[in-house]
């Protein structure tokens, strides 16, 4: 796992409970588990054992990598099987979503969001707005498989058109189709806000 002194060390995954309708979620959320393991980072996430969370954890533990699941208590039983938790690196069981979301905050240096519901929507959606608070810098991409973050890209464009996104540089995430694309881009915003530009392209269809 990335030490201390790297820049990037956990990447927070927000994404569905639930496999979803198409096969390529479920692969997308195992591949992307991969890649954050065999790169070295560590996985920040919901603690959800099931469907597409459940994937990328399984997909980072797989590979050795280290796994912190952040869940609330009267989640546990809902997203979880108890004997599937015992193998994550780290667990931290919360009182409310509040504070969860808040310790995955705290304790990501990037930030992915896969398919999912209203919840993963609501999580990415309240980073967005961190950003465009000034409250953080922190990489925000929308890992859009089968394009399923498009009609969120339309709503944007059209908040913006309307007058809404006023530091829109800061709250847009990238738009990454490729999973094999995610952790590039991450390495590339995070050089690009640190003045090294040219290490780096982001890959990004916006």
């Amino acid at each position: 796992m990335k030490t201390e002194q790297d820049p990037i060390r956990r990447i927070c995954v927000y994404c569905g409970s639930r496999p979803g309708s198409h096969p390529a979620y479920m692969a997308a959320g195992k591949a992307l588990g991969e890649a954050i393991a065999r790169a070295g980072y560590g996985l920040v996430y919901g603690g959800g054992t099931k469907g597409i969370m459940g994937a990328v954890a399984e997909g980072v533990l797989e590979h050795d990598g280290h796994v912190l699941g952040i869940i609330p208590e009267f989640l546990v039983d809902m997203e979880a099987t108890r004997d599937q938790l015992e193998k994550l690196d780290e667990l931290v069981i919360t009182p409310d979503m509040h504070q969860r979301k808040h310790k995955m905050f705290e304790r990501s240096d990037a930030f992915v969001a896969l398919p999912g519901g209203i919840g993963t929507l609501e999580e990415i959606v309240e980073i967005m707005t961190w950003a465009q608070l000034g409250r953080h810098s922190k990489p925000m991409i929308l890992g859009n498989v089968d394009s399923f973050w498009d009609p969120m890209i339309q709503l944007m464009d059209h908040m913006h058109g309307q007058g809404f996104l006023h530091t829109s540089h800061q709250v847009r995430p990238q738009l990454i189709d490729e999973i094999g694309d995610i952790l590039p881009a991450i390495e590339a915003i995070w050089a690009a806000e640190n003045g090294r530009d040219g290490e780096a392209e982001v890959i990004s269809r916006l």
